[in-house]
């Protein structure tokens, strides 16, 4: 047994090597192709983007790639630092003196990684959004604002995430070798509640909704809608122009409390047929049962990932190839789920592309719904003014492209519109 230890280590460190380099290396991919064809807006967006607008998206995905980088590099040495170089071991101690009682330890170790490592990400959060953000134009969030934000999303990630620890912590000291399945239904509960709760609850805590005013909007969108055989609860506008200019619209929840929600910058950019075009596209994912097949596959991959966790943390050189000495007296279980999460984003990179790959396909066939639905041109339309918005690039690297986006490049999502 002692020899996995070694091995274990040995295969964490090179895959988070790997991660680290091969992230690095499309970064740079990325940033060197973008620049290259700053000076030349590509022939099929010559006629609608003007050089300064193209000119600024590059700029912006070169600025928003080269930060990335740095971030990787930064994540990957609080990784090390917390594992291998004995953070998550100093911790653990600490909070064995600070609280009595197993629970009461491991909830105290959960909450402290999970401020630990917020804290850790603010100096990125807080210059992407006032510096980076800013300097192209899109930040209109103000300091108080930012605060506010934290302030609720610790307090609802609190008033959540406790019980729902607890209750898993729980079952792993007092259900058996199958308590994985048992956490497993409960992880799956507690998602289907917050998408009943989230649009209704935990939304305008942050955000101000109101019904849509435009009457002869509301009712295109109801006749789509009734057309598409989708039934909605609601029409609401979203404020998110007081904390950026990018433009969005979303479905959200589902059975009573499903609604369609505008950003107030989206309807402040797009007309009526635009518009119309962009929720075609997004019934299309709710028509073709994208987003079934996704909570289906998202929870089945949570099944699996519970079952090796369930294995992992019975297994001692888990715990030592990553830099933490077990608690021979005391349960540790709460060790197991910090360092299981911490480690399985670098264990699963490599299937990164296969995600992003899946879902450009969906991205295609929505689109191909869309133009059935409404009217492609249109749809064509408004993905142009929201590429010209929103700085997206129209010149992405194909192998960062293939590796990260879920959605088609620019040029090629609209060269397959245009051929119908």
């Amino acid at each position: 047994m002692q020899s996995a230890i070694p091995f274990f280590t040995l295969a964490f460190v090179l895959m988070l090597a790997a991660d680290v380099l091969v992230k690095l290396w499309l970064a740079s991919r990325q940033i060197r192709h973008v620049a290259s064809r700053r000076d030349a807006v590509p022939p099929e967006f010559a006629s609608r983007i003007g050089l300064a607008s193209h000119q600024r998206a590059a700029d912006y995905t070169v600025a928003r790639a080269r930060l990335g980088m740095l971030e990787r590099v930064y994540e990957a040495a609080i990784l090390v630092g917390l594992t291998l170089l004995g953070g998550l071991q100093a911790l653990d101690l600490l909070a064995a003196r600070l609280a009595e009682g197993q629970m009461a330890r491991q909830l105290l170790l959960l909450a402290m990684v999970c401020v630990l490592l917020g804290a850790a990400g603010l100096p990125f959060t807080l210059y992407r959004q006032f510096r980076l953000e800013a300097r192209f134009g899109f930040n209109r969030m103000t300091p108080w604002l930012f605060v506010t934000d934290l302030a609720k999303a610790t307090l609802v990630g609190a008033a959540l995430g406790l019980p729902l620890a607890a209750v898993v912590l729980w079952l792993m000291a007092g259900a058996g070798s199958y308590w994985w399945i048992w956490a497993w239904a409960v992880w799956a509960g507690f998602n289907v509640l917050m998408l009943l709760i989230f649009p209704t609850v935990i939304a305008p805590l942050f955000n101000k909704f109101t019904p849509l005013a435009d009457a002869q909007l509301a009712e295109r969108i109801k006749g789509l809608a009734q057309r598409c055989g989708f039934a909605i609860e609601g029409l609401f506008v979203m404020d998110g122009s007081k904390r950026s200019a990018h433009g969005n619209a979303y479905f959200t929840g589902f059975g009573k409390s499903r609604r369609i929600v505008f950003f107030d910058t989206l309807l402040a950019k797009l007309n009526g047929d635009e518009i119309e075009a962009v929720l075609a596209h997004e019934l299309g994912h709710f028509k073709r049962r994208h987003i079934t097949r996704r909570i289906v596959i998202s929870f089945g991959a949570a099944l699996a990932l519970f079952a090796v966790l369930g294995w992992l943390a019975q297994q001692h050189w888990f715990y030592t190839g990553l830099g933490v000495l077990p608690q021979l007296g005391g349960r540790n279980d709460a060790m197991a789920l910090i360092l299981f999460f911490l480690v399985v984003p670098v264990f699963t990179f490599p299937f990164t592309p296969i995600a992003s790959w899946y879902s450009r396909r969906d991205e295609f066939e929505a689109d191909r719904y869309a133009a059935e639905q409404s009217d492609g041109a249109q749809l064509v339309s408004a993905l142009v003014k929201l590429y010209d918005d929103n700085a997206a690039t129209l010149t992405p690297d194909p192998v960062h492209s293939a590796f990260y986006d879920s959605h088609p490049p620019a040029a090629v999502r609209i060269r397959q519109l245009a051929a119908g």
